[in-house]
């Protein structure tokens, strides 16, 4: 639960226990934190706001316990918990002896001998994106200060894609107005084919994944470095520390294998300032593991969240038997919106500790 290096945080709590926080450790002292901006980022990540995500209800309102005199971090460890208030924990009660297919149940169990606490996945839950989202809320300010903005959209759900990045031009206001929006997309037809899709796998008592792009823009040449001080390496990192995140690419990504090498190369031009640029981007901004310059482009994976209500397989370690769940509780048909912000959040702490 413990990530970073010049920045470190320490993400704790589970999600049906008293509360959940973060620790954020090296941050520079003097920073002016602006707590409604942290709050709209908090909010966007919030369940109950929305037909798309899961009916529980909860404030996430952070507080502050140390870091902080006014309103700028006085350069001791940041501490913020948020109180867990909308929890229905006997939802859970069967999930001790039955593990959900898809979910965390079964490999917590063998690796924590069974006290795990499985109420709310405990420590494997979405809920633990709101410390990492108050975290990134922090950071991302700080960043916007040094010329960096941070943005993300949903590139896809279950088969409807919005419209991708220019990889090459991505400008600061775009990706400011995307992270100030619930269910981002650069086309609002996307949105609206993507929320259908979405209800009718709710009302089938069924899930959905799908893609979230997010970019960086204003991130300076030369960070980063080999192997695992590579960027990518620092991104991907915490960017599968998000619950259902199942895949991470760069640039072009997988669709690079099949191109020749003539068609993959991002040729390099001097601009009106002398600045080294590139023609293309498919290198996601990012070569060697070091910063190019040109905007940081990359998506992550989501898969359908795994508590869902139709009945599954599964088996019951309380009679050596098999058998047949149907998961009770109020769980998101579609995590993806709401993944858009903790994936944000991600970027900007891997920008801060390659910076």
């Amino acid at each position: 639960m413990i990530w970073g290096t010049k920045v470190r945080l320490t993400v704790f709590g589970e999600s049906h226990g008293p509360a959940i926080g973060a620790v954020l450790e090296g941050l520079p002292a003097g920073e002016v934190l602006d707590r409604d901006a942290v709050a709209a980022q908090m909010a966007r990540r919030a369940p109950g706001r929305d037909r798309s995500a899961t009916p529980r209800k909860e404030t996430d309102e952070p507080e502050i316990l140390s870091g902080l005199l006014g309103d700028r971090t006085t350069g001791a460890p940041l501490c913020a918990v948020i109180r867990n208030a909308g929890a229905h924990s006997g939802d859970y009660d069967g999930l001790k002896s039955v593990p959900r297919p898809g979910h965390a149940d079964y490999t917590a169990r063998v690796r924590y001998g069974g006290y795990n606490d499985v109420r709310g996945g405990g420590i494997f839950s979405g809920r633990l994106t709101a410390p990492l989202v108050f975290a990134g809320a922090v950071c991302r300010q700080i960043l916007k200060r040094r010329g960096v903005s941070i943005g993300a959209h949903v590139l896809s759900v279950h088969g409807v894609s919005d419209g991708p990045f220019d990889p090459v031009k991505i400008s600061g206001p775009l990706l400011d107005e995307l992270s100030s929006r619930y269910f981002p997309t650069v086309s609002p037809e996307a949105e609206q084919k993507m929320r259908a899709g979405i209800e009718s796998a709710r009302q089938r008592g069924d899930s959905v994944g799908g893609v979230v792009e997010c970019a960086a823009a204003g991130v300076p040449a030369g960070a980063g470095g080999p192997l695992s001080d590579g960027a990518e390496s620092v991104f991907a990192s915490l960017l599968f520390g998000i619950p259902a995140c199942k895949g991470v690419e760069f640039g072009a990504g997988f669709a690079a294998a099949e191109l020749f090498g003539s068609e993959n190369n991002d040729p390099f031009y001097f601009d009106e300032t002398g600045t080294v640029r590139t023609r293309t981007n498919r290198a996601g901004g990012i070569l060697g593991g070091i910063t190019t310059g040109m905007p940081v482009v990359f998506r992550a994976a989501f898969k359908p969240t795994p508590s869902i209500a139709l009945p599954q397989e599964s088996v019951d370690f309380s009679t050596g038997t098999s058998a047949r769940l149907v998961v009770r509780g109020r769980h998101d048909p579609c995590i993806v919106p709401r993944a858009v912000p903790a994936v944000e959040a991600a970027a900007a702490l891997a920008l801060i500790n390659l910076l």
